[in-house]
Formats: structure tokens, C-alpha cells, sequence
């Protein structure tokens, strides 16, 4: 069985992990004192980059402005992630169940009423919003 360290126990390799742990989701430093901070590489050293290969770009997938990104995601946490499939009439139920402001219940009335979609996706494309292109 590994544990991933042969220098200290799994408490002592939980705490270690933790003490980084907002470093590599965040991407920056999220400590509030200084001192507990990791150090930075040396002058010897390599910089530490989460992409060491290349530079990292973000949040705005090609085919989509960041409009489109911001209006998806809003409607999207109007609907949540368990309501689909659903047809167009009950993802406009659904937002009204959830309070969901006058112009999100608007720009859902706009779906086909009995026509099934999948997923958020597929609702978006069908409001004129701009589609992810994937890459091949």
C-alpha cells in the first residue's frame, strides 16, 4: 500500500496536502498571513506554473462570446442540474418554481414548449446562443 510519503504518517501527509490545497484549485495564493505562504521557486530555479508547457486561457470556450457564457450560466442556475431532460414548457415551470427574475422566465418562454432537451446546451443553442466548438 503506498500513502505517498515515506517520511511522515498519512496525518502528517493530509495536513501537507491541505496546507497547498488552494494554491493548485485557486491558482493563486489564498492564505491571508504571509508566513503561511509557500515559498517561491529559488533564483536556481524553475518558476512553479500550473501549465509548465504553456500559458493557460481561460473561461470563454471558441464559438461563444463572454456574453454568452454569463447569460448560459445564468439561466443555469435558474434550472439546476436535475431537471433535465425537460421540455421547454417545464424548464419555464421550473424557473418561476424557483423565483427566477421576470427576464430569465422571458427568455425560456421562448424554447419550444413540448420539444425535449437534454441538457442546457441544447436549450441554449435553441435560444440563438452561441455553441461551444469542440476541438477535434
Amino acid at each position: 500500500m503506498e500513502r505517498g510519503s515515506d517520511k511522515h504518517g498519512p496525518r502528517m501527509d493530509e495536513a501537507l496536502a491541505h496546507e497547498v490545497e488552494g494554491l493548485l484549485h485557486a491558482g493563486r495564493d489564498t492564505h491571508a498571513e504571509e508566513w503561511a505562504s509557500p515559498e517561491p521557486s529559488g533564483e536556481d530555479q524553475p518558476d512553479v506554473d500550473r501549465a509548465p508547457h504553456g500559458t493557460l486561457h481561460g473561461a470563454v470556450p471558441d464559438g461563444m462570446t463572454e456574453e454568452d457564457v454569463e447569460q448560459r450560466s445564468r439561466l443555469a442556475t435558474y434550472l439546476g442540474k436535475e431537471v433535465w431532460p425537460a421540455t421547454g414548457a417545464q424548464l419555464v415551470a421550473v424557473a418561476r418554481a424557483r423565483q427566477a427574475p421576470d427576464d430569465v422566465v422571458a427568455q425560456l418562454s421562448y424554447l419550444h414548449e413540448g420539444r425535449s432537451y437534454v441538457n442546457m446546451q441544447e436549450a441554449w443553442a435553441d435560444l440563438q446562443g452561441g455553441v461551444e466548438q469542440h476541438r477535434s
